[in-house]
């Protein structure tokens, strides 16, 4: 029988709740968020006159908690729209309108008595066959369902949200003693498909599987921290970007997520994991035990690892705490010889042979910690879970690990993660040995772009199952390409569809990237269906090089600065104007240049975490790639009858001024950069080369013919000139923009109105490109823009000259 989810009930309105709540109100479903009635009124409540029978009193606690989710940053919803589909309630009024849910998540306080008592009332109003589950994140699945009916427990099971939950892919699904396989079946598809998630099935064990891994590695640390005499920051050096884990690291991310959560889990292992073989090391170290003490549990309290305070100056610092004397001083510089060797390794995966090789005591740290960390693992298995594989998924899924485990195992080497662990007095377990005997050296494999891991009851290399709806970049790169050079490979993805991977730092597009582009175009319409604009590192593109274009306008080379600038324009218009279907496929940031290509494919197939924007304001300049023309062209096909048509201008124009970026591609949406009826979302990032690449293929069988190039895009010249110079130059003098703010703002507003035309014309796209291109020029003659680029070069952020 076919499940569909349309409505669900979360029961919890707590942080975890409503941001599960949110999330599911992202996908489309409706929700009915309840939480308890409040036992006494507030002051305001009372000044009012209002009693404890009033609904607004009622339901109090659940909308002040939605309320405070829905204003949280980053948000937990990727459009506030979306917060229409969510109903909220109070668990006595409205409790028995979870009869009409296709799904009842409980996310009550982490207490057994609790939760059984809340699971006792549903029982009473649930339809029978509805599926209902836990959030917890430790208690045993077990013990909950006990003294419920038969069909409660085939349908019951954990399922483990991370928090937050719209941003953390993990989603782990728990099995209760009589819950139907088909029920986990379901779960496991529906958390891949519609939410999302990574699924992994787990074991009703103590943390499940990425707590008590992920838990384990950071008490492994903090005993190593006296061990090897190291700071906080050094730790945090070690532990961050550099291995591709947050850039929160370690310290960092206790202090985000708060101590006493951590504790509150680690003594959970410690108390309910007695034969763990490193139970000790679960006992909580001195200092742990200090700052609990002291109530320094990060963020939430003011202080923990860090601590922000004012300085003799007034300006803000952040002060670290010293774990040898408990006492906050001004944080030092963390510098290790090691690191230096792996500047030059853009592939994490490469750089861990590296790291573990070093002769100071970076390198130390890493054999110590990931020869703990190997040898726990490995005895993980078959206790939490039967598959290896499961562990690096919810590592990765959970604790944003670019690689699990076991995949730094493999690119350490079997034999020198066993020699790693040997020297922390450690063993492995049985099975590895087994596995090194039978002549297996690694735990993965890749055959013909599939997946494979080493099966422990089977011992052999089997495929990793639900693969087939993703198409995995790394897998096919090497053994499908068709063409690279030094700023793409493109790689073919069968069905007659190409895709062109950015392979350039940041995935900026310099003269290589744009070159390769315009290969992979032509290569595709002489031998292929399609073309795929794609890739699967962390974010589409930041934008164009800028230090390219800085070094050009320094030398004043503006000769060779147009051609590059015109090479850019012809390769966007290449996009939109070929023989064949071009989607694009952006993700994380897509900046600048990357949100210019993605508006001129003929398709965008965007992850719902896009941050997209026009943000060349912020380096002095205007959209030069085809992005200014096309917001004037996208403002002219808005135009409608009884519109009045500089209004809409202006919102197009305001959408490059003030640089703005969306934080979702359903936010893209109103910025005028995705288009309705057009572009699509995708919430898994991992289908979206799949997804697209079925989108190319579907275009290319329905017939796709080449566009004949636009010449009715309708500029309203010195009308629309005249409104944005006088706005610019009020915005100058009530000093809410600087006169170089004004520069660029005059010369976006020309290329926008189509120059200072007598009356409203139409134009061709190339007109615009021509107006655009030499706008650009004319701010990169400007010193203002130089310090502006120099400065973002610097330091990464944006300057206000």
């Amino acid at each position: 029988m076919n499940r569909h989810i349309n409505k669900v009930a979360v029961i919890g309105s707590g942080i975890m709740g409503s941001g599960i709540a949110c999330h599911f109100a992202n996908i489309g479903v409706e929700v009915l968020l309840l939480d308890i009635v409040p036992r006494e009124l507030t002051e305001k409540e009372a000044a009012k006159g209002l009693t404890l029978d009033d609904r607004t009193v009622r339901n109090r606690l659940v909308n002040d908690a939605l309320a405070k989710a829905l204003k949280s940053k980053p948000s937990p919803i990727y459009h506030q729209k979306f917060a229409n589909r969510i109903t909220t309630g109070n668990l006595e009024d409205d409790i028995a309108k979870v009869a009409k849910v296709d799904w009842i998540i409980e996310v009550v306080v982490e207490r057994l008595d609790i939760k059984k008592k809340v699971f006792e009332s549903l029982e009473k109003h649930r339809t029978p066959g509805t599926l209902i589950t836990s959030n917890t994140s430790g208690i045993p699945i077990q013990f909950m369902s006990e003294g419920r009916s038969e069909d409660f427990q085939q349908h019951f099971c954990g399922t483990h949200f991370f928090n937050p939950a719209r941003y953390l892919k993990l989603f782990e699904i728990i099995p209760g003693p009589k819950t139907n396989p088909e029920i986990l079946d379901f779960l496991n598809g529906y958390g891949e498909k519609f939410l999302g998630k990574t699924s992994v099935v787990a074991k009703d064990t103590p943390a499940f599987i990425g707590n008590r891994i992920g838990i384990f590695s950071i008490m492994s640390l903090f005993h190593a921290v006296k061990a090897l005499d190291m700071t906080v920051e050094e730790v945090d050096k070690l532990t961050g970007p550099v291995i591709g884990r947050p850039k929160s690291a370690t310290f960092r991310t206790v202090d985000v997520v708060g101590l006493d959560t951590l504790v509150h889990v680690a003594n959970g292992i410690y108390e309910n994991c007695p034969k763990d073989e490193r139970h000790t090391l679960f006992q909580l170290p001195d200092f742990i035990n200090t700052l609990m003490e002291n109530q320094w549990l990060g963020s939430k309290s003011g202080q923990g690892f860090y601590k922000k305070e004012k300085n003799k100056e007034g300006k803000s610092e952040i002060l670290t705490l010293d774990l040898g004397t408990m006492a906050y001083r001004s944080k030092k510089s963390a510098k290790f010889a090691t690191l230096e060797l792996t500047k030059t390794i853009d592939k994490v995966v490469d750089r861990f042979s590296v790291l573990c090789g070093g002769k100071d005591k970076a390198g130390e740290f890493y054999r110590k910690s990931f020869g703990q960390l190997f040898a726990y693992v490995s005895h993980r298995i078959p206790e939490i879970t039967n598959e290896l594989y499961k562990i690096d998924d919810a590592m990765k899924a959970g604790f944003g690990w670019e690689h699990g485990p076991f995949q730094i195992w493999d690119a350490i080497g079997l034999d020198t993660g066993l020699e790693f662990i040997a020297a922390e007095g450690q063993q492995a377990a049985a099975w590895v040995d087994e596995m090194k005997a039978a002549g297996i050296s690694c735990f993965y494999t890749v055959k013909e772009g599939a997946t494979y891991y080493y099966d422990i009851p089977k011992k052999a290399m089997v495929k990793v199952p639900g693969q087939d709806a993703f198409i995995i970049l790394d897998n096919i790169r090497k053994t499908n390409e068709v063409f690279r050079n030094s700023g793409v490979v493109v790689e073919d993805l069968g069905d007659g569809i190409l895709n062109v991977e950015f392979q350039s730092k940041m995935n900026t597009l310099g003269a290589d990237v744009v070159t390769g582009l315009t290969k992979a175009i032509d290569l595709a319409e002489k031998d292929f269906q399609g073309l795929v604009v794609g890739n699967q590192a962390a974010n589409f593109s930041v934008g164009a090089n800028i230090g390219m274009i800085f070094m050009m306008a320094v030398e004043q080379e503006y000769d060779e600065l147009n051609m590059a600038i015109k090479m850019f324009q012809d390769a966007m218009m290449r996009m939109r104007y070929s023989a064949i279907p071009t989607i694009s496929a952006p993700h994380g940031m897509c900046l600048g240049g990357g949100c210019e290509l993605t508006m001129h494919a003929d398709k965008v197939v965007a992850a719902a975490e896009t941050y997209i924007g026009l943000v060349e304001f912020g380096v002095g300049v205007i959209p030069g790639g085809g992005g200014s023309k096309e917001m004037a062209m996208r403002a002219s096909d808005s135009f409608r009858k009884g519109d009045v048509e500089l209004n809409v201008l202006q919102e197009y124009f305001l959408t490059i001024g003030m640089a703005k970026v969306s934080t979702s591609a359903y936010e893209a949406y109103d910025l005028g950069i995705l288009q309705k009826g057009k572009d699509i979302v995708v919430v898994n990032k991992d289908r979206q080369i799949a997804t697209a690449k079925a989108y190319a293929k579907l275009m290319a069988e329905q017939g796709y013919t080449k566009r004949p190039k636009r010449k009715d895009v309708k500029v309203l010249g010195k009308q629309a000139l005249g409104m944005f110079l006088v706005g610019t130059d009020a915005m100058e003098a009530s000093h809410y923009i600087s006169e170089h703010d004004k520069k660029i703002a005059d010369k976006l507003a020309y290329v926008m109105a189509g120059g200072d035309l007598s009356e409203p014309s139409y134009v061709s796209e190339q007109y615009l490109l021509d107006l655009e291109r030499e706008a650009f020029l004319s701010l990169c003659t400007e010193r203002k823009t130089l310090e502006r680029i120099q400065h973002m070069l610097k330091t990464g952020k944006p300057l206000r000259n």
